[in-house]
């Protein structure tokens, strides 16, 4: 793999804050030193026309407009208001009004960061954006309280116990959901589709998120869940395949599933090994923006640990950044097929900045789009399915006698080629296992089913080309060589 270093460690993902609940975002963790601030022009240097000689500098009618401001508010507000408040809300201001993922980061915001991409935190589990003053849910993470609580990706929430959300900052929401582990809180949601809102209690606990799940679904073909990309997922994902392998008794692998559906993103570092697993050659992804140092790509190894297995890639609206550079490119290079719904569509990488004057903060600041490997901005537009295949439900129409066949007649012929008919008779295990595939999970089952499609038409290619030379067409071709070889 190789990468134009551009900043420190990439995120594409959400800043996860201590219960997973912040905006939809992407970050980029600062383990090298920063690049040096670009407002460096002299306090002095204030122009009121924004001409290309005089742009970067201080505008001074809107200068005065904000103090006038600040003035107007610390005499006629309701209540005193020190300045250091109303300038910490200023800079929030600013950085918000920016786009949905640029923030302001305080003290405890870096410690969320880390907790976040090492994959243990506290809080609810779930990963939501701000919506027209309202808590949307992004996508509830797997296995965790929200998630058992029944907590749905899409539902709004628009109270916090009994306090409203309407008008509420995002910060002040993940404040408002964080706690100790054990203690409830509930949620009142609005769901598409529902009469009325739906209360929810969830019980906070100590998240600790499994970002990568593997298992087989039938002989010969495996399933992998990607919850989210951490520092070690793109390792973990090798290990999911060595494994699945190794439950193969020493055969091939006949197909593959990688489920990115509601996987909020993470580490662009972990994205790139994921799809480098299934890729030996070429771009994977690559970022432009307006610094110079924000412009860098990434391209696969040569290896490909996957044997060019048959892919089928899951993605639904709940898959935003990383989880959509891992599709695209797999999608771009013609190795996967993506199947479910469109994608979240979040196309930026952002940049973690400390202040130079306090070291304890700094800004999380959009700085580059990043790309397919065919040229495509996902900004969003997300990346679109190349079989759609909304969520179901499937129900099977069993009658009484859908068991019932020949060979079950009593007195009934025996088979031509000297096979004996067997009565069939009632499989009590069966009865008592889990509902089939495509009722659990309709997406998954098409996405099996695909596999097996591919697989049979592989194995019919095979048998072609394995029967182009017939006996007689190869005995054909020894006496045309005979011939020539006695002609002078």
């Amino acid at each position: 793999m190789t990468a134009r270093r551009l900043m420190p460690a990439l995120r594409t993902g959400s800043l996860v804050l201590a219960l997973m609940v912040s905006a939809h975002s992407a970050n980029l963790l600062a383990d090298e030193p920063a690049p040096p601030a670009q407002d460096t022009a002299p306090a002095t240097a204030v122009e009121t026309d924004q001409t290309p000689e005089t742009k970067g500098r201080l505008p001074l009618d809107e200068l005065r407009i904000f103090t006038e401001v600040m003035h107007r508010i610390k005499t006629a507000y309701v209540e005193d208001i020190d300045d250091k408040t109303l300038l910490d809300h200023a800079i929030k201001g600013m950085l918000e009004g920016l786009d949905p993922h640029s923030t302001y980061l305080e003290p405890s915001d870096f410690k969320n960061l880390e907790e976040s991409t090492s994959g243990e935190f506290g809080g609810l589990g779930i990963e939501v954006s701000l919506e027209d003053g309202l808590i949307r849910v992004v996508t509830p993470i797997d296995d965790t309280p929200a998630e058992r609580a029944g907590v749905e990706a899409g539902d709004l929430i628009i109270k916090l116990d009994d306090k409203a959300v309407k008008g509420m900052s995002l910060k002040d929401a993940i404040e408002q959901m964080r706690g100790k582990p054990g203690e409830a809180i509930k949620l009142t949601i609005i769901r598409e589709g529902g009469n009325k809102p739906l209360e929810l209690t969830v019980v906070r606990d100590i998240i600790k998120v499994l970002s990568v799940r593997q298992r087989v679904l039938e002989p010969g073909y495996g399933y992998i869940r990607l919850s989210q990309f951490q520092m070690d997922s793109g390792k973990e994902v090798l290990k999911a395949i060595d494994k699945l392998k190794d439950e193969q008794d020493d055969k091939p692998l006949k197909g593959l599933v990688l489920d990115l559906r509601n996987n909020p993103g993470g580490v662009l570092q972990a994205a790139v090994e994921v799809a480098d697993a299934f890729l030996s050659d070429g771009l994977i992804v690559y970022t432009q923006g307006r610094m110079g140092n924000t412009d860098m790509s990434y391209s696969a190894n040569p290896d490909d640990p996957s044997n060019g297995v048959p892919l089928v890639v899951l993605i639904n609206s709940g898959s935003a950044s990383a989880s959509e550079i891992v599709a695209g490119a797999l999608q771009d290079h013609h190795r996967a097929v993506l199947l479910g719904t469109r994608s979240f569509g979040k196309g930026s990488v952002q940049t973690v900045l400390p202040l130079s004057t306090d070291e304890e903060r700094g800004l999380k600041l959009t700085t580059a789009l990043y790309y397919t490997p065919s040229g495509r901005s996902i900004q969003a537009e997300g990346i679109k399915p190349d079989i759609q295949v909304d969520l179901a439900q499937v129900t099977h129409n069993r009658s009484d006698n859908a068991g019932y066949r020949e060979a079950d007649l009593q007195g009934h012929l025996e088979n031509g080629n000297d096979k004996k008919g067997k009565q069939t008779k009632g499989n009590k295990a069966d009865a008592k296992s889990e509902k089939p595939l495509d009722e659990r999970d309709y997406q998954l089952s098409q996405a099996l089913n695909i596999l097996k499609g591919m697989h049979i038409s592989r194995l019919k290619a095979d048998q072609s080309d394995a029967t182009l030379i017939t006996p007689s067409a190869q005995a054909s071709a020894d006496t045309t060589e005979q011939t020539q070889a006695h002609q002078p």
